[in-house]
C-alpha cells in the first residue's frame, strides 16, 4: 500500500512539472506593440509650431489704448464713490454718523459671509459634478 502512494505522488509531481513546463512555452515574452505596428524610429512625431497672428500695429495699439483708458475710468469711478460715501457720512450729526458707520460695517461683514458661503457651495458643487 505504502508503494501505491509513492507512485501516485510521482504520478502527480511528474504531472504538474509537464503542465508547468506546457504554461512556460505559452508565455514567450512579446512586446506590447505588433511588429506591422512599429515605427522605423522610437521618436515621437515632432509637435508643429502654432503660428500667432497678430493684427495691424496700430490695431493692437488702439486696443491697448482703449484698455488703459477703461482702467483708468473704472478707478476714477471707485474714487468717486468713496469720496461721494465719505461726503454723505460727513454733513450728519456726530449720531446719525456712528450709526451709518455701524450700518456700514454690518453691511460689509454680511456681504463677505454671503460671498463666502456661496463660493463654498459653488466648490462644492463645482467637485461633486466634475
Amino acid at each position: 500500500m505504502n508503494s501505491l502512494t509513492i507512485k501516485n505522488f510521482l504520478i502527480f509531481v511528474i504531472f504538474l512539472s509537464l503542465i508547468s513546463l506546457g504554461l512556460e512555452a505559452q508565455s514567450g515574452q512579446r512586446s506590447s506593440v505588433p511588429v506591422q505596428g512599429r515605427s522605423a524610429s522610437d521618436k515621437a512625431p515632432k509637435k508643429s509650431k502654432k503660428v500667432k497672428l497678430n493684427g495691424p500695429v496700430s490695431a493692437n495699439k488702439a486696443k491697448k489704448k482703449q484698455e488703459a483708458n477703461d482702467k483708468k475710468l473704472k478707478n476714477d469711478y471707485q474714487d468717486f464713490v468713496k469720496s461721494n460715501q465719505k461726503r454723505s457720512i460727513q454733513i450728519q450729526t456726530p449720531e446719525v454718523q456712528t450709526r451709518m458707520k455701524q450700518n456700514l460695517k454690518n453691511a460689509n461683514s454680511s456681504y463677505k459671509a454671503k460671498k463666502k458661503n456661496s463660493a463654498a457651495r459653488t466648490k462644492k458643487a463645482g467637485k461633486k459634478y466634475k
